[in-house]
């Protein structure tokens, strides 16, 4: 009899993980709304910029948003059961895009301001959906 209350004490504590994580995971979808955000800025300037100037402030803007999401995901106590193969299918998506858009897109469309603002809206959209879905699914 012992042995099943240590089981049934053991799934409890279970559950009530679960739904600490399920409560604290809203940090995920901050963390993608910032990273969608920062693409209406950093995508612009990948698109439309030329030289070493734009190599530079692209490079510092892109490493203080990384830097950033970085030290702020670290320091969360909790995530979801399924959190990591949720985020690499998001990065791939956003860096599917990303690439396509620079190489691709930048070849057929030019650095025109009207692709550059296409192209940060479909940069931004993978972590939109990311947060969009992730709040959906911390309710």
């Amino acid at each position: 009899m012992q042995e099943t209350e240590k089981a049934v004490g053991a799934l409890g504590r279970a559950a009530g993980l679960e739904r600490a994580a399920r409560q604290r995971s809203g940090w995920y979808a901050r963390y993608l709304w910032v990273f969608a955000a920062g693409q209406l800025v950093l995508v612009p300037i990948a698109v439309m910029w030329h030289g070493p100037v734009s190599a530079v402030v692209f490079a510092v803007t892109n490493g203080l948003l990384v830097t950033g999401l970085s030290v702020y995901a670290v320091r969360q106590r909790v995530m979801r059961r399924g959190f990591g193969v949720k985020h690499g299918m998001m990065m791939v998506a956003w860096t599917v895009v990303f690439c396509l858009t620079i190489t691709v897109g930048t070849a057929a469309f030019g650095h025109g301001a009207p692709f550059a603002a296409v192209a940060a809206l479909a940069c931004a959209l993978p972590p939109a959906v990311g947060a969009w879905t992730e709040t959906r699914g911390a309710a």
